[in-house]
């Protein structure tokens, strides 16, 4: 099978938070045989051993898109001419920015992928990994009466791309405007969200769960000097979660060694905040802590089975790992058995000071999670599945 594959961004320098994801997707890809051709919407493509790339035709503007949003950010200007309408799920920026791209963006697009098609003469489909479907409307249809190929869209944000929840602040709002139609199907990474797709238009939809890659997350046999850590970015979606898991805790807590690691998470009491190096150290920052949490967003956290790659990047590294509620998690781990789940401040002081005394306890819940996450989880299962998916549409 050969793939040419649009994705969201590659560029490790300015990801977006699922561009470690989609590499490990893609290196899967090509491990269980597929050729990938891979252009991305946002930032750099670096060329790799796994993919052949090609140009970013519109990297200038995503460049001057992402300051121009992170200064708007950074001063926090108020703009209410910037608000959503009542009753809509669209922004007036929304609206401005999804229709220069559909007018100068698209074409441009259009004639990038022809060119690929062009070149790459044997492409059996393609595959858009969550690039906003409204800002190349028009696009997937044209090339699909052109070339004859089944044409995917996987979103990887679900569910908090879709219009119930309006998107993350930090990237588009990628369904207003959009057509779905022009899909052969539509992949999502959440169960849950299935039906909100169906009802967007979406001709077939199929779920992919995320996974991780247990090359990239080998264990790391090092002394633990922390006793808990979470690392993410931003409190959206997640304040009360990270209020009751980690500022609450570690102020109540001061005999215990709290840490995080990210941007943009508030006041977090008296966790020390670890240097954000790189991607690379990741797996350092894991290995430290005798207890990792996962703070999943809300509307991952309460649409059923909506998967965020955090859980399987802890569990094959064999991390003990506790969870705020998470709607269907029994559809990967077994709470009790290869992870907690705590649903309060009391609740989880209770159970960091328990897994604090029982390290033999921390490092069962670890290796049963790194068992079933290699036994289920890991991105060569998503990779299999997934050419399952698109054969089944070629």
């Amino acid at each position: 099978m050969k793939l040419l594959v649009v994705c969201s961004s590659l560029d490790l320098q300015t990801p977006f938070s699922a561009t470690p994801a989609w590499w490990q997707l893609l290196k899967a890809l090509y491990e269980v045989g597929v050729e990938l051709a891979v252009t991305a919407y946002h930032g750099s493509v670096p060329g790799t051993l796994w993919w052949r790339p090609y140009p970013n035709p519109s990297r200038l503007e995503g460049t001057l898109y992402s300051a121009w949003k992170h200064a708007g950010r950074s001063k926090a200007i108020a703009r209410p001419v910037l608000e959503r309408p009542s009753g809509s799920s669209e922004t007036t920026r929304d609206r401005v920015v999804r229709t220069l791209a559909q007018a100068v963006i698209a074409p441009r697009w259009q004639r990038h992928l022809e060119k690929i098609l062009k070149a790459e003469t044997d492409v059996d489909a393609i595959l858009f990994l969550s690039v906003p479907p409204n800002h190349l409307r028009g696009v997937p249809s044209h090339l699909r009466r052109r070339f004859g190929l089944p044409i995917l869209f996987y979103d990887g944000d679900v569910p908090a791309s879709l219009p119930s929840h309006r998107g993350f602040a930090s990237g588009f709002n990628i369904y207003p405007g959009a057509d779905l139609a022009e899909f052969d199907a539509v992949i999502s990474n959440s169960k849950g969200g299935v039906p909100a797709l169906q009802e967007l238009g979406a001709p077939a939809v199929h779920t992919l769960y995320y996974g991780a890659d247990p090359q990239v997350y080998e264990p790391l046999p090092m002394a633990q000097d922390l006793d808990v850590l979470f690392f993410g970015h931003t409190t959206e979606y997640r304040a009360d979660g990270i209020r009751d898991m980690l500022t609450v805790p570690s102020t109540a807590m001061p005999e215990a060694a709290f840490a995080v690691r990210g941007v943009g998470l508030g006041p977090v009491g008296r966790a020390a905040k670890l240097p954000y190096l790189s991607f690379s150290d990741l797996r350092r920052s894991i290995a430290r802590s005798r207890i990792n949490l996962v703070i999943t967003r809300m509307p991952h956290a309460s649409v059923y089975a909506s998967s965020t790659l955090r859980p399987f990047e802890l569990a094959v590294m064999g991390a003990c790992m506790v969870c705020n509620p998470i709607l269907g998690i029994e559809e990967w781990f077994d709470p009790g058995k290869e992870l907690l789940v705590v649903s309060s401040a009391d609740e989880a002081i209770d159970r960091y000071r328990f897994l604090l005394r029982h390290e033999a306890k921390r490092r069962a819940l670890g290796a049963a999670a790194r068992k079933r996450a290699l036994a289920e989880h890991t991105t060569r299962h998503r990779a299999l599945q997934l050419m399952q998916i698109i054969q089944g549409h070629c």
